[in-house]
């Protein structure tokens, strides 16, 4: 019985452990995704200048979520925010919320990096 409250112990301990590792980009994750959340709304409305704004915001959170460990899924979402921002800066509110979308999309697949 001792063995097996052992092992269960260690499994719990490895679960909390594994977590940790890859939750590292969560804030930063969270607070991209709200700014983006926030760009596809002004998008939508055809609001380009607002969109600009938030999809930089997002775009910087983005970057610190890859910095803390974020995986490749964050690193597409920082492409597609950068063509958001592009499209944004011309105008573009409807193609600006397509990529805008897009990199939404990424944000929500992006977990943390396996740590070898």
């Amino acid at each position: 019985m001792k063995k097996i409250s052992n092992i269960i112990a260690i499994g719990i301990l490895a679960l909390f452990l594994s977590t940790q590792a890859t939750a590292s980009d969560a804030p930063e994750k969270m607070k991209a995704m709200e700014h983006i959340d926030e760009a596809i709304k002004h998008g939508k409305m055809g609001h380009a200048k607002e969109l600009l704004e938030h999809a930089k915001e997002s775009r910087d959170q983005a970057n610190a979520a890859l910095a803390a460990g974020a995986d490749a899924h964050m690193d597409q979402a920082v492409k597609h925010l950068d063509e958001a921002i592009k499209h944004a800066e011309m105008g573009h509110a409807d193609e600006a919320t397509k990529h805008a979308e897009e990199a939404h999309s990424h944000m929500h697949q992006s977990g943390g990096r396996a740590h070898n």
